[in-house]
């Protein structure tokens, strides 16, 4: 993919100016008991206060808000586990068109429900026997409809890049320098976008993107150099970063800039619940949990000593989350 293709610092700018008055900007927490706990000064974005519950509005809005208004008049087609398919829903509904979006029949039922209350319609399918971008392209040809994918376009990359550069303004103004950020990995989107702020307004600051176990697609990308492939077949609580892949615009962005792929155990992904819920008081998704997890498990060099932690949606399942917390109690 030519360099000229892939989304710039100037662009996420611009995302910015869209997004103001339509996203939230998310505050960058500190939380003293976490500071004692981890041994670090720890920042905390907590995107699951995002229109939508993720930060996956960002991407959608910065996307959907530059349609054409020959595009309106079909709508959009996405495919997603839960958060895309809301942030998507979300900005459709602002903008006024139609959306509909493939999503797995086994998602959360919170993320079902949501984004048909945000007056998208769902087409499900079975993960592990369905191609849902085949699906969305169908219907694409079909009926018509323009694809707002979930990570790999460029708009979408851009729009997600204000989450950081929220961070890094944020910090700024606090006169924090940044030692480290660990941001929550699927198909790296949202690495990609942090990545093209840090570049600009950081670039001292190490970026680690953070998977679950089985979908340590990006860290073993990075070790070879070239887009390792997840084993789909395997489970994981994590159904928000279960991207079989390191998206092929979102790749080389990262590959040039991050300092490494962190990976997480459920078990220590179910920890970092508890601790958000009991310690800091904020509802996190599994997949939303990852990064938290990382620090609270030790796997991040003690060499990094003010750390921005991103913790990315709260669009878990109220039964899981349940059963999540009283498995500690």
């Amino acid at each position: 993919m030519s360099t000229d293709d892939l989304p710039s610092f100037a662009d996420v700018q611009t995302a910015a100016k869209r997004l103001l008055g339509r996203a939230t900007r998310t505050p960058l927490l500190h939380n003293s008991f976490l500071d004692e706990d981890t041994g670090r000064d720890v920042f905390l974005k907590p995107e699951m206060l995002q229109l939508s519950g993720s930060f996956k509005f960002r991407g959608a809005y910065n996307r959907i808000s530059q349609l054409t208004a020959e595009e309106r008049k079909s709508g959009v087609i996405a495919w997603s586990s839960g958060n895309h398919a809301q942030g998507v829903a979300a900005a459709a509904k602002l903008e006024g068109v139609r959306a509909r979006i493939v999503m797995p029949e086994d998602a959360p039922r919170i993320k079902l429900e949501n984004t048909r209350a945000l007056g998208a319609e769902v087409i499900t399918y079975d993960r592990y026997s369905e191609d849902r971008e085949a699906i969305s392209y169908a219907l694409s040809e079909r009926d018509g409809g323009v694809i707002v994918p979930s990570f790999d376009d460029a708009h979408i990359i851009a729009g997600q890049g204000t989450a950081g550069l929220e961070i890094f303004e944020d910090a700024a103004k606090g006169g924090r320098a940044l030692d480290a950020l660990l941001i929550c990995c699927g198909g790296g989107g949202l690495t990609a976008g942090c990545v093209l702020a840090a570049e600009a307004l950081s670039p001292d600051t190490a970026i680690f993107c953070v998977e679950p176990e089985h979908y340590d697609d990006h860290a073993r990308s990075l070790a070879s150099g070239e887009r390792e492939r997840a084993d789909t077949s395997q489970p994981s609580l994590c159904d928000a970063l279960l991207s079989p892949t390191p998206g092929a615009m979102t790749f080389p962005i990262n590959q040039r800039r991050l300092a490494g792929g962190l990976v997480v155990s459920d078990a220590e992904v179910k920890a970092a619940m508890r601790y958000a819920f009991r310690v800091l008081k904020l509802v996190v998704e599994p997949g939303g949990a990852v990064a938290l997890a990382a620090l609270l498990s030790g796997k991040l060099d003690s060499r990094y000593q003010s750390v921005a932690v991103m913790l990315s949606g709260g669009n878990v399942d109220p039964v899981l989350f349940a059963k999540v917390l009283g498995e500690d109690a």
